[in-house]
């Protein structure tokens, strides 16, 4: 089965289907369930970010990670490697671009850093001032456009092609893809939930003027607002793809900058027009599509639309219109809403940093379960290569092993105390808040004591937290001095 989209359809990141899945069901929320816990009681999943949000990194990271088997692409494409195809199924014809396109994915030898690759098929350079383009494209900085890295030339696919290196964004979806590939074209019975809604519609907006501001501001024009070319990263996260392609193709037969920028403007308000109503429209069918949006939105959203599909036409006009049409005039048409706009972006802020506050403990504790299993159970009789130092005598402790004599026999015990705890009928007790706690504890060397028993029941042992950090860190200590320093990175 093929597990990529085609051009068309224009789901150019999704993941394949894998042989070894990652083990998302173990994140499944099994119970108890909150409603039947006491207040003070947590689960485990209280502890760590949210279970979708989990599955949602580690799928991007998943499809990151994809390879190609048997693949016949280029080893290697400049100072990229590992091509993966996104787009095997599109049909070759001419796109929008003028040549035929296609995606890759690749990783660069220089950061080892995933990019993705748009390759214009038999394109020939005439001028090489048209890729040098591109150099402006790359100091275009704005959250709502996808960074533009490079462009070049090559032979390596049989053909004279373009190459256009961006960001990669895996699992990302077009606007096409989420809103116009399952309607129908102004169908006669449609209710108001199957519109977008107006407040995401303002997002949308506020998000891909952001995006022009950006672009015109360094004497660009994006050119290419269709709902196939923005990409919606995350929920309701808005990225304008493909810029600069045609500044190359069309190189010496474009239109001035000014008639460029003003075009884009009114192809926002056709882009907006088609999401909004969920529906693919042609040129002709604007004026259906905006009688469906006098029926369903505010007034502001008819006139931000109304004045966006209003592009320069009469001379006689023509500096009124200079005056007050361009990006910052619909950005102060935009002002109102902006407000809105913050507030939910912080609100998403604040989501995400107490989810990050969840996991702040995990790089802690991992760091000192390393240490602890790299003195555990060690073979040799010293790190060192010497005798292996004799701690206090009630330990009574025959084995030669380094980890296991002196202090460091508080360690293996306490281990045992840790996670080999039973019951009263001598089953395993699995709990989580039990374990995290002994490692806080021992992290922070408070004075609680504990008792450490042997697993023979010979030696018992009455010690605080603070003594075993002690033995530990002085283990841990004499371990990283005899080994080589220049790869030691625990710290």
């Amino acid at each position: 089965m093929n597990p990529y989209a085609t051009e068309s359809s224009a789901q150019l990141y999704q993941q394949s289907t894998y042989t070894q899945p990652l083990k998302y069901h173990l994140y499944a929320p099994i119970g108890p369930h909150r409603a039947n816990l006491l207040p003070y009681q947590r689960t485990a999943h209280d502890l760590f970010i949210p279970d979708q949000l989990r599955e949602e990194l580690q799928r991007k990271s998943e499809a990151s990670l994809q390879t190609f088997p048997n693949s016949t692409l280029p080893q290697r494409l400049e100072h990229f490697h590992s091509l993966v195809a996104l787009d095997t199924t599109a049909p070759k014809s001419t796109s929008v671009y003028g040549f035929p396109s296609w995606l890759y994915k690749a990783v660069s030898t220089k950061d080892g850093y995933t990019y993705c690759l748009r390759r214009l098929e038999n394109f020939k350079l005439s001028d090489e001032k048209a890729i040098r383009t591109m150099q402006k494209w790359k100091r275009v900085n704005n959250a709502n456009v996808v960074t533009v890295h490079d462009a070049f030339t090559t032979r390596a696919f049989g053909d004279s092609s373009l190459i256009v290196v961006t960001d990669y964004h895996p699992l990302s979806q077009t606007l096409a893809d989420k809103y116009l590939s399952h309607g129908s074209r102004y169908p006669s019975s449609k209710s108001a939930a199957s519109y977008l809604p107006e407040q995401d519609l303002w997002c949308y907006i506020a998000q891909l003027a952001s995006a022009l501001k950006a672009i015109h501001s360094n004497g660009l024009a994006a050119q290419l607002l269709a709902p196939q070319k923005i990409l919606m990263t995350s929920k309701n996260r808005l990225r304008l793809n493909t810029c600069g392609i045609l500044d190359i193709t069309q190189y010496g037969q474009q239109k001035s900058t000014e008639e460029l920028q003003d075009d884009d403007l009114t192809q926002l308000g056709r882009l907006i027009v088609s999401i909004a109503i969920k529906s693919p429209v042609s040129n002709s069918g604007y004026p259906k599509g905006m009688e469906q949006i006098v029926r369903v939105y505010s007034s502001a959203v008819q006139d931000a639309i109304s004045w966006l599909l209003s592009p320069l036409t009469t001379a006689e006009t023509n500096d009124k219109i200079k005056e007050n049409r361009g990006i910052d005039t619909l950005l102060t048409r935009l002002a109102p809403r902006m407000f809105g706009i913050f507030d939910a972006a912080l609100h998403e802020t604040d989501s995400l940093t107490s989810n990050l506050a969840r996991e702040l403990e995990n790089a802690r504790l991992v760091r000192l379960l390393t240490k602890m299993n790299s003195i555990l159970e060690r073979p040799e009789s010293s790190p060192t290569g010497s005798q292996p130092s004799q701690g206090p005598s009630s330990l009574n402790n025959t084995s030669s092993a380094w980890s296991e004599t002196g202090e460091r026999y508080y360690l293996k015990l306490f281990r045992d105390y840790v996670f080999h705890q039973v019951d009263a009928e001598g089953r395993p007790t699995l709990d989580l808040g039990f374990i995290l706690t002994c490692l806080n504890k021992l992290d922070a060397g408070i004075e609680e004591k504990i008792l450490l028993v042997s697993r023979d029941e010979q030696n018992c042992f009455i010690v605080s937290y603070r003594e075993i950090k002690r033995a530990f860190e002085s283990a841990w200590t004499e371990l990283s001095a005899s080994s080589n320093t220049t790869t030691s990175v625990l710290r």
